[in-house]
């Protein structure tokens, strides 16, 4: 018995070889868990349910299948893709959670979250995070033609990579005293996320008891999972 966290994974038609990974990650792995969670940021970018990308039905089938197989697929959005609707769910079999879920597995009791409400240092991505979570812009934006909205979420990924580059990789990291606050909040001894893609399991102090927060690796080169049973908490990275 076992439940599987992932994240990151930037599916994308121009990177196959994660594509791939990720197939086989679901024959080979997923199909044994009792539950898989993908924690964001599964592909590169989401421009709506209706984009014709030949690779959103091929994923979405391969989800189906873990479905049918008895396996439940959770989702979180994640800060590419958190325009995934109700059409893609339904069509995938996943079912889509709120930012932050408290799950009671196996007698853990772990929060999981995408990760990027925790970088509260990087002030200028909350904000824009905070715009294109209102729930009005993205239905204007939903409305807009395929290709406009192809054409702005280019410029938007081109302007964000040119800022990161000006970023301190402390300011795109968490921050320590949310991490403290957000476990204080919620009151579990773990977390999981992805987001940052600097994959560990960091030991967090508060108030004398040890708690845990698990850091997913995003899918560049290889694989990278959580694996919860009743008796243990580990991450692992695997070869695609």
């Amino acid at each position: 018995m076992c439940t599987l966290f992932i994240a990151d994974l930037h599916l994308s038609e121009h990177e196959p070889a994660i594509t791939a990974g990720f197939l086989r990650f679901l024959k080979e792995q997923a199909v044994y868990a009792d539950a898989l969670y993908i924690l964001g940021d599964f592909f590169d970018f989401w421009i709506g349910d209706d984009d014709p990308n030949p690779l959103h039905p091929q994923i979405a089938q391969a989800l189906m299948q873990l479905k049918n197989a008895g396996i439940p697929c959770y989702f979180i959005h994640g800060n590419r893709d958190f325009l995934i609707g109700s059409r893609f769910a339904k069509e995938s079999g996943i079912t889509i959670l709120p930012q932050e879920k408290v799950l009671e597995i196996y007698q853990h009791r772990i929060l999981i979250l995408h990760g990027d409400t925790l970088c509260t240092d990087d002030e200028s991505y909350q904000r824009y995070r905070k715009k294109v979570h209102n729930k009005l812009i993205q239905r204007l934006f939903l409305l807009l033609p395929l290709f406009i909205r192809l054409r702005i979420a280019d410029k938007m990924r081109t302007r964000s990579q040119h800022a990161n580059r000006y970023k301190s990789e402390t300011i795109m990291d968490v921050n320590s005293q949310t991490v403290i606050d957000t476990f204080k909040h919620f009151n579990t001894q773990w977390m999981i996320h992805g987001h940052t893609h600097r994959p560990a399991i960091h030991t967090v102090e508060i108030e004398g008891e040890n708690h845990y927060r698990g850091v997913l690796g995003a899918w560049h080169t290889e694989g990278s999972m959580f694996k919860v049973t009743a008796e243990n908490i580990e991450l692992i990275s695997f070869p695609f």
